[in-house]
């Protein structure tokens, strides 16, 4: 199907989000590596051991220009840090996972994010939906106040957590979903560089794999009135697209949000598409209810879903970092920041009624 014009275009039915595997393999998990990380500083206990952690990514094409506030080094380090072997999938409830959150803990404070009172950690009882016991899951947030009007809110969210490893085979989740939370720390990073005019607060959730629970536990119990947040922003899959196209999901459900796209110009790697967000699409082509912004969703805080349609590595031990698009991530990241920045000043008009 030819492209249509940015922001304008109603997915197609090539690719459709489903809880099952695609059919690619497992590719190499090598790569070029320089610098010993101790991740024992990560982990809560037990012994540091030296991990080889990429000192600077090598891969894809030579850099293209972007825009200032997104630093493309860190952005795909920390994408390549967070889909590494040695975070083990990052699955909720386990090492892989805390070492996991041990990195992003360091990056918050390195960014210098604000936390509420008790730290960035939201601990909160997760369920794991095979056993039915019971685990500690953490989300973890931060935020940036306002320089203008620091009552109303807008949340920014990305899940970190994956699968885990299964059946001997890691799944390094390099766009489902360290993607999204390297995008969420480069704009958390372009927000402090920056402040907002308005109250920004960044959340990585956890165990949204195990059905969103993360999420949930944030509405449910969250660090500051709810009634402050005018919208959700969230970010899952953005990192892997041969095609260049990034969706965004929630006009249908919340039109003033459309206005607000019409103003933000994509990098040249992105086509910025609308869709997936209609209740009369076929079976799995509704995104409404797909990650994280559903638990705000669900409450009436209108959202804007950022991501890209399935691709062979979608929940399969394929998804590592040497397979996604530089380029296209960083254009991506590059437009989310743009909007981000539209949403906070028009931040009034778009929230609940």
């Amino acid at each position: 199907m030819g492209r249509m014009d940015a922001c304008c275009h109603e997915p197609s039915a090539r690719s459709v989000r489903t809880e099952g595997r695609a059919t690619a393999g497992p590719l190499s998990r090598g790569g070029a590596f320089a610098l010993p990380l101790v991740l024992g500083l990560w982990a809560a206990g037990g012994p540091a051991t030296e991990t080889p952690i990429p000192a600077t990514p090598t891969m894809g094409p030579p850099a293209l220009p972007i825009q200032a506030g997104v630093d493309r080094d860190q952005l795909l380090r920390d994408v390549e840090v967070l889909a590494h072997d040695s975070m083990e999938g990052r699955e909720a409830g386990t090492p892989g996972g805390e070492r996991a959150r041990r990195y992003l803990l360091e990056r918050f404070e390195e960014i210098g994010l604000e936390s509420f009172p008790g730290g960035f950690e939201l601990p909160f009882e997760a369920v794991h939906p095979q056993t039915g016991g019971t685990f500690e899951g953490i989300n973890l947030a931060g935020y940036v106040s306002g320089t203008r009007d620091p009552d109303p809110v807008l949340v920014v969210t990305a899940h970190y957590d994956h699968l885990g490893v299964r059946n001997g085979e890691i799944y390094n989740g390099a766009d489902d979903n360290a993607s999204g939370t390297a995008g969420l720390l480069a704009l958390a990073q372009d927000f402090v560089d920056d402040p907002p005019e308005h109250t920004v607060v960044f959340v990585a959730m956890d165990a949204e794999e195990m059905g969103l629970q993360g999420a949930r536990a944030f509405v449910d119990d969250p660090p500051l009135e709810m009634e402050r947040v005018r919208m959700n922003l969230n970010l899952d899959m953005v990192s892997r697209s041969e095609v260049g196209e990034l969706y965004a999901a929630g006009t249908y459900h919340y039109p003033v949000l459309g206005n607000l796209l019409d103003e933000v110009e994509p990098a040249p790697e992105v086509d910025l598409l609308r869709g997936h967000d209609r209740p009369d699409l076929p079976p799995g082509e509704d995104w409404t209810m797909a990650s994280d912004h559903a638990a705000f969703h669900e409450i009436g805080i209108p959202f804007l879903y950022f991501g890209v349609e399935d691709h062979p590595g979608y929940h399969d031990p394929s998804d590592t970092f040497d397979n996604i698009t530089p380029d296209f991530f960083v254009g991506a990241v590059e437009t989310i920041a743009d909007f981000a920045r539209m949403a906070d000043r028009r931040l009034k008009e778009v929230g609940p009624d």
